[in-house]
């Protein structure tokens, strides 16, 4: 797509909904969306299971030896009863007859799970309450003919048909941490223009960049290139952070401001999609989403961390990055295998629920409901569930939509072209034969010598 200014599209502030605040049933909903913002924020699925920086250099010391050992991360389960007992009673009082009584509902169990996984580490039932959340690679829709790995593995045949991505040039990472966030402020601040996004340096963060609804945060260690820049705009900041602070504006349902564990696979699918429709993502970055699905399969089968990181390491990434993939996979789970952690199967079958919801609410003329994705953190079914809130007032048009977003038609024609193209066969060409096509058009006209 061509190049939109980065500046948010400015929407006139809701009316107030005085009739929609009438509503009786409404005095219960909004004393649970409170209750329930407390409890989730003291939910932190990610911090609790993040792995010290410095076993990633004890491992690679002996994989480089030729004695590679299993990591051995702390695996301390999380002591949570009290949320727990929190939340059960939070549910039994959610009126789940009432639509956002059942959203509310959805919610708080999400967070129930979350904690049952933290307090479960190391153990099946970490395995299964992850599943619960973030779904599993080898799992079946009805309404689909392949799984979440399947569509992976077609993804890496079909990349490794365009190109051998060994054969690809290694974009150089020559920018070093201070700079690249001044050059991120230059890029964000004027999008963020109601509120002060900062962008942090932390030694210690174990992935390149978070981001959250204050601050995006980059590991001061790491060097990054130009393609990190764009990637990260699109997807951390222009989604991740975006949709946080939309959410965290909303006057009345202020669990739209939550990242909900529920809400993940719309998230990464989104961010995922946002890099895909802008042009940022690149074709390394997505075979590494749809290999990182093929290893939580492997993971879930039995591999170990060592067969998790030989099969990154086979599959083209380095040494580094192939600890990092694997470390990724089993955070809080059993480095023996079979207990992970499924988050990284979400962001492609994310992209792809994302892509489907997108193609199906344009088809059937429901446009309106795409703001909605945007509107805080949510997932592809609460923005129909939602929208009658929309509708009377309740819920706020979001403040912050990326450029492309604005748009719809624009986003229809790129995904009309692609299913398109889809149905050239590919495995029936050679360049040479575009040369060949042509020579035979002349030959069979009867026209020259």
């Amino acid at each position: 797509m061509s190049a939109q200014p980065e500046t948010p599209q400015t929407l006139p502030p809701a009316p107030p909904a005085p009739e929609a605040l009438r509503d009786p049933a409404l005095v219960s909903v909004f004393e649970h969306d409170r209750a329930l913002v407390k409890l989730g924020r003291g939910i932190h699925v990610l911090k609790a299971i993040d792995w010290p920086l410095e076993l990633e250099q004890r491992f690679l010391d002996g994989w480089r030896a030729g004695r590679p050992e299993l990591p051995a991360p702390p695996t301390q389960a999380q002591a949570l009863a009290a949320e727990i007992e929190a939340l059960d009673a939070l549910m039994h009082r959610i009126d789940r007859g009432h639509p956002l009584g059942q959203w509310l509902y959805k919610t708080a169990w999400s967070y129930r799970v979350a904690a049952q996984m933290l307090a479960s580490v190391g153990t099946p039932e970490y395995t299964r309450c992850a599943t619960l959340l973030y779904g599993r690679p080898d799992h079946l829709y009805p309404s689909q003919d392949a799984t979440n790995a399947d569509a992976a593995r077609e993804l890496l045949r079909v990349t490794d048909e365009l190109i051998n991505d060994r054969l690809l040039p290694e974009v150089p990472s020559d920018i070093e941490a201070p700079e690249f966030a001044r050059r991120l402020r230059e890029r964000i601040d004027p999008f963020f223009d109601r509120d002060r996004v900062e962008v942090v340096l932390d030694p210690a963060l174990p992935s390149k960049a978070t981001a959250g609804s204050k601050r995006v945060t980059l590991r001061s260690t790491a060097v990054f290139s130009e393609r990190d820049l764009e990637q990260l705009i699109q997807h951390e900041a222009f989604i991740h952070t975006a949709t946080s602070l939309n959410g965290k504006h909303q006057p009345y349902l202020t669990a739209l401001g939550l990242g909900a564990p529920r809400t993940t696979r719309a998230q990464e699918g989104l961010a995922t999609f946002s890099e895909i429709i802008t042009g940022a993502i690149d074709i390394a970055r997505l075979r590494r989403v749809a290999l990182r699905v093929v290893m939580v399969e492997r993971a879930l089968d039995g591999a170990d961390f060592i067969e998790v990181f030989r099969g990154f390491l086979d599959a083209g990434q380095s040494e580094v990055e192939s600890y990092r993939s694997a470390a990724r996979v089993f955070r809080g789970g059993d480095v023996r295998g079979r207990v992970c952690f499924t988050k990284d199967g979400a962001y492609l079958e994310g992209v792809l629920r994302i892509y489907a919801f997108i193609c199906k609410a344009l088809q059937e003329g429901r446009g309106e409901l795409l703001p909605l994705l945007f509107a805080g953190r949510v997932t592809v079914a609460d923005t129909v569930l939602l929208e009658p809130y929309r509708n009377n007032g309740l819920i706020v048009p979001p403040r912050y939509l990326p450029p492309w977003a604005r748009d719809p038609q624009r986003v229809l024609s790129i995904m009309a072209f692609s299913t398109v193209v889809q149905r050239l066969r590919l495995d029936r060409l050679t360049v040479q034969r575009f040369v060949d096509s042509e020579d035979e058009i002349i030959e069979a006209s009867g026209i020259g010598d």
